[in-house]
């Protein structure tokens, strides 16, 4: 008698590989889970396509040439930008990014429909980060936000004609300055010390000649 054979079979259930593979085949199908567990993974896949992404646009010009851009430019005024200071992370549904001028920006990790989306909204970003390392802006002053926002908008791709179609803008004449304008105001009219949207239309209108003129570091608009 082979003495292999006398030895009880293995429970498949109880087998490490094959408990993997079931919660792989779980996540896939969505089966087996509960709804805390199925979010969870949704937020885990959402911060790994995000990390790639990320690591991708900061390090390869071919894939990420105006974020590769503003980092060198930041660079050149003093201001590095290392990789843990752009972070992945959940966001509420009405932002895809932020910039904090203690040098931080966050990336809301489930809002990119594509890694162009991506790329648009951490030039932005930085666009921002530029302007706070280079021209000392007080984000305080509605003035100094509106030009920031104007350049912002202006130079990262945010306001390119596909991007506006697909808000439900549409429009033949000017429509990149009418977009860089409502998109500036929306932003200043969060600003905590913009009492109104009127305080935040003002703010921009004063501001707009001279910063939506101002490319820098870019010699145009991107």
């Amino acid at each position: 008698m082979d003495p292999a054979s006398s030895e009880p079979p293995v429970n498949p259930s109880e087998s490490r590989s094959f408990q993997r593979w079931l919660h792989k085949a779980a996540q896939v199908s969505g089966m087996g889970l509960t709804a805390d567990e199925r979010e969870r993974d949704r937020v885990e896949a959402q911060h790994r396509r995000c990390e790639q992404w990320k690591t991708e646009l900061l390090n390869y010009t071919f894939i990420g040439p105006s974020v590769v851009f503003m980092l060198k430019h930041l660079k050149l005024s003093g201001c590095l930008v290392p990789s843990s200071n752009i972070v992945c992370a959940p966001c509420d549904l009405t932002r895809s990014g932020g910039f904090h001028p203690a040098g931080a920006i966050i990336l809301c990790q489930g809002h990119f429909g594509d890694k162009k989306h991506m790329e648009d909204t951490l030039t932005h970003e930085l666009v921002h980060m530029y302007d706070h390392c280079k021209f000392n802006v007080d984000w305080k002053n509605l003035r100094h936000h509106a030009c920031s926002e104007i350049r912002a908008n202006s130079l990262s791709g945010d306001c390119r004609y596909m991007r506006e179609l697909g808000r439900g803008f549409v429009s033949f004449s000017k429509q990149h300055q009418a977009c860089v304008r409502r998109r500036a105001i929306l932003s200043v009219r969060a600003n905590p010390m913009c009492p109104d949207e009127a305080a935040a239309e003002r703010a921009v209108n004063e501001v707009w000649g001279s910063c939506f003129s101002d490319t820098r570091p870019f010699d145009e608009i991107y």
